[in-house]
């Protein structure tokens, strides 16, 4: 079993090691382009005050044109400065593009508000563009759009909640509002329609990507059960991206959730509410046999005509390190090198967490992992030169509040033991079923 795992152990790294060479060399050329385009730092700062004016012009392709200027701006520097002066202008000017803009300038919008949090990382203003952007985007999501609206939607409300939800229940109430893209609430003000399959693979990785900060204990049998089994449906889906998006989500499902607890806790006991716990945890098991099943079929999955070669390779190597962590336990291990130090993960959360930020950030990962403090502490990242550490004096404010973010933090443990205490004394409550009413 060791042998199978050792000679692939670091096949997860795979996919995305095509854009690991892209994102360097799309980031150094970028930059390039921008400091070109901006010149000095008085020129930057000047640049995106009129960037910013452009978000009031009423031609939706002059809003359009600045914020997709700002994105830029953003992604290939930290605009730690200009955020000091302006975060409250640029934020509320982006939420009136998500609530009365076209689907691109939402698009735009979200994108530009996720950028925005992951500038100022946790804190007050994080906690804040959280709180104001749950009521539109909940609506946004509600009526038919465009999946690269959607998708755009999703993924902000994702590293949104990432950042600034401070409390389970945030994450938990923006993880209910992203499965009910895909599960809208019975006699809800919806729009029904099947959503495509580029919308359910977006809604998969963004809700995978919370999943990976959500105590498990705060999880009823029942939330599992639902999780699996819709997800084990978009397994035998025809579109690839959307089996690989619900691979991820149930390899994080798989590791953070601790099954076992359910069949230990009520063991021996004759009460019916205990009996419908065991009822419950056998059909886990059931479950979990199945999803084994579909996992070795797409493991193997030769191409069909047409098939990408890539995009093949891309699944055959998720599935089968999620086979290897099914059947041996094996977690997945990969590392990238940015700035001369290696990136490394040996999880499938750290997994998920590195590619989702990876993917929304685009060429700007590596600029933001060289000199973003936050994602420094999410991924317990030290760069060889930290390009803010004595420049950007507002980050080192905000780092003790930042701490607790770190899955390796000793506040972050003890946060958590803290957590598990009150969930045991409270096992009967339940504190959120974000897969309620799903029906598939």
């Amino acid at each position: 079993m060791g042998k199978r795992n050792s000679n692939r152990k670091n096949s997860a790294a795979m996919l995305d090691s095509d854009d690991t060479d892209s994102v360097s060399s799309s980031s150094s050329v970028r930059s390039d382009m921008v400091s070109v385009g901006f010149g000095s730092d008085v020129d930057k700062d000047s640049l995106l005050d009129q960037h910013l004016d452009a978000l009031y012009e009423k031609r939706s392709s002059t809003r359009e044109k600045a914020l997709d200027s700002i994105i830029e701006a953003f992604s290939q520097n930290l605009q730690h400065e200009f955020v000091e002066k302006k975060f409250a202008t640029l934020f509320h000017q982006c939420l009136n593009s998500i609530k009365k803009g076209s689907a691109k300038e939402v698009t735009l919008a979200s994108h530009a508000i996720g950028l925005l949090a992951l500038t100022t990382g946790s804190g007050n203003n994080a906690r804040e563009i959280l709180e104001e952007l749950v009521p539109p985007v909940s609506q946004a999501l509600r009526s038919r759009s465009e999946s690269s609206k959607v998708a755009a939607l999703l993924e902000c409300l994702a590293v949104v909640t990432f950042i600034g939800g401070e409390d389970p229940e945030e994450t938990e109430q923006s993880m209910q509002i992203m499965w009910q893209v895909v599960h809208p609430k019975s006699g809800a003000n919806v729009v029904a329609s099947k959503p495509s399959p580029a919308v359910i693979a977006a809604m998969v990785s963004a809700w995978s990507f919370l999943l990976t900060t959500v105590n498990a204990w705060s999880l009823s049998i029942k939330d599992w059960q639902e999780s699996i089994s819709y997800l084990s449906t978009l397994l035998d889906k025809d579109d690839r991206s959307v089996r690989i998006a619900a691979g991820e989500a149930l390899a994080v499902i798989f590791e953070v959730g601790d099954f076992e607890r359910f069949f230990s806790e009520k063991n021996g006991s004759s009460d019916s509410t205990d009996k419908d716990t065991r009822d419950g945890y056998v059909h886990l098991k059931g479950l979990r046999g199945k999803v084994l099943n579909q996992v070795k079929d797409l493991a193997s999955e030769a191409g069909g005509k047409g098939t990408a070669k890539k995009d093949l390779n891309v699944q055959r190597n998720l599935f089968r390190d999620l086979l290897d962590y099914l059947e041996d336990g094996y977690a997945p291990e990969a590392s990238t090198k940015i700035g001369g130090e290696t990136l490394a993960t040996s999880s499938w959360s750290g997994l998920i967490r590195l590619n989702f930020l990876k993917h929304f950030l685009g060429g700007g990962f590596v600029k933001h992992m060289l000199e973003n403090g936050f994602l420094h502490e999410v991924f317990g990242f030290t760069p060889k030169k930290k390009a803010w550490g004595n420049e950007d004096h507002s980050m080192e404010k905000s780092y003790e509040k930042r701490l607790y973010k770190s899955p390796n933090s000793a506040a972050a443990k003890a946060r958590t033991q803290y957590m598990n205490k009150q969930r045991m004394m409270l096992q009967d409550r339940k504190i959120g079923h974000f897969a309620a009413g799903g029906e598939e």
